[in-house]
């Protein structure tokens, strides 16, 4: 079997069928029998070994959840069985440290690593970190093999495994819908969307030329020509015939003037050897907690990249599973948090943006069958990691449950947005702005700055000047544009690296659902 299937493993259940695959002697005939309590046989599968790769592929039949199974391969006189298996629902979970951060960190650990033992029928699995300059076939590293969660597998350290948000969404996942749910981490702290983009992103998005070099900046911010390894003509070859030719024999040298561009920051590196390897895997969704590296670079291409990143991971997982993971794989993810508090760089607010595609709500028409947790109010100025690491990843994962019961299952009757403005008129005689909203408003911070209109002038096309909250009503907010006496050309809210204070922003709706930034 590939790297990835164990023991207490959960396997996608019906309507699709979980995908297995694995390795073997070329042209040899696999044999794969799933069989239930008492070694009865539920179904036998067979599939030969192919070539170049020498893996062979086959996908189950839908199964309805429960188990425990036990799954076995044989090839000739060798067989391997794994057991403990389980169907339910898969779960990928991706990004940088926010995702990394582990039960250990977060507010009341001791509690939640306590309470590990009451969820046996979640199953968690995380793959170590790893980097590659070209598309792996299986993973290198594994860090947690398929495990039965304990307080020690839960908390291992810090920002190891096992994922934080992954597990709190996976758990309270178990708690609303008693399936069987996988929970499958791949995540490294510090590093940007190109990472995980293919090629195919990076192209779309302007960040690779066709010429076969570009700037790329490194850690230390140096810019230095990247020599790129992506021919155009090798797109759609297999990458490992493609580039034995064209690989710089210098790039891994370690005299190569390009050391400092190495490691997990390079463009595709965690693609090649995080993402594509688990292609196969049929998935029922995924969650995505990353942003903060693009803070600082390439931000304004977020709204291309990750849009793009999104639709693209679900083309290569459809793909990958043979049909099997659908093709509107539902992607939510966790707006960015705080960082530092009075900066005036926008660079947070702008990424936040970015993260809706420029629309402010998801789901939306850049971003189909997504949902968003907004943090800006989960702010964390003592967290013992840096404020950039907030210890409650309870209501980050609470929400994130709330957007994936109603975009991924469908729940039509649950709230998972904050409000959002529908309109804004501008009463001129009065000086006043009344903005109307979608959902009922809850104001917990009048006094908050938060409010902000860009008043045009000869001086200046727009300065952004506060709009003080003069009244609140049930869907209706009153802005005093006292400081602008021209034309008010726009209109932001919390558009600030720290916009408000934990669990106090101005506007919630009545669920606690905070009101996000907009533009």
């Amino acid at each position: 079997f590939a790297s990835y299937y164990g023991d207490h493993m959960v396997l996608q259940k019906k309507p699709s069928g979980a995908v297995v695959w694995g390795h073997g002697e070329l042209g040899a005939t696999v044999t794969v029998t799933l069989s239930g309590a008492g070694g009865l046989i539920i179904m036998e599968k067979t599939a030969q070994v192919k070539g170049p790769s020498r893996t062979w592929t086959t996908v189950l039949d839908p199964m309805d959840q429960g188990g425990p199974y036990a799954l076995m391969a044989e090839q000739g006189l060798e067989n391997v069985t794994l057991r403990d298996i389980y169907f339910g629902d898969v779960w990928l979970c991706s990004g940088q440290s926010n995702m990394a951060m582990t039960v250990l960190q977060v507010a009341n650990a001791s509690q939640e690593l306590a309470a590990a033992a009451r969820y046996p029928y979640v199953r968690i699995f995380a793959a170590a970190p790893a980097r590659s300059d070209v598309e792996l076939e299986d993973l290198e590293q594994i860090d947690l093999p398929w495990s039965i969660p304990t307080a020690e597998n839960l908390g291992h350290g810090n920002f190891t495994y096992f994922s934080a948000v992954c597990w709190l969404l996976g758990r309270s996942l178990y708690e609303a819908l008693g399936s069987p749910i996988g929970l499958v981490e791949v995540a490294w702290g510090g590093t940007p969307i190109e990472a995980w983009s293919s090629r195919r992103v990076l192209r779309a998005c302007g960040l690779l030329e066709d010429t076969g070099r570009h700037i790329w900046v490194g850690k230390e911010g140096k810019e230095a020509p990247q020599i790129s390894l992506w021919h155009s003509a090798c797109f759609n070859l297999k990458l490992a015939l493609c580039f034995a030719p064209f690989i710089n024999p210098s790039l891994s040298s370690s005299t190569s003037p390009h050391q400092h561009l190495s490691g997990p920051q390079m463009p595709s590196v965690l693609w090649n050897a995080m993402i594509h390897p688990l292609l196969n895997m049929t998935l029922r969704g995924v969650a995505w907690y990353q942003g903060e590296a693009n803070a600082f670079l390439n931000t304004d291409q977020y709204s291309c990249t990750f849009p793009t990143l999104i639709a693209d991971w679900r083309r290569a997982f459809h793909t990958g599973s043979a049909g099997q993971t659908e093709p509107l794989l539902p992607f939510g993810f966790v707006q960015l948090s705080t960082y530092r508090h009075q900066s005036a760089d926008d660079s947070f607010a702008r990424l936040r943006w970015h993260q809706t595609a420029d629309l402010g709500v998801v789901p939306n028409a850049r971003m189909p069958s997504t949902f968003m947790a907004v943090a800006i109010d989960l702010g964390d100025e003592h967290s013992p990691y840096g404020s950039i690491h907030p210890r409650d990843k309870q209501n980050v994962a609470h929400r994130l449950l709330l957007g994936a019961r109603a975009v991924a299952y469908g729940d039509k009757d649950l709230v998972f947005q904050g409000p959002y403005p529908t309109r804004a008129i501008l009463e001129v005689t009065r000086g006043l702005l009344n903005v109307t909203y979608s959902q009922e408003l809850v104001c917990r911070q009048r006094d908050a700055p938060a409010f902000e209109v860009c008043c045009s002038s000869q001086a200046s096309l727009c300065q952004w000047l506060p709009a003080p909250v003069m009244a609140v009503g049930s869907h209706t907010v009153t802005l005093a544009l006292s400081g602008c006496r021209t034309l008010v050309l726009g209109l932001r809210y919390a558009w600030a690296e720290w916009p408000c204070e934990y669990q106090a922003c101005p506007l919630y709706n009545p669920q606690g659902l905070p009101a996000p930034p907009f533009l």
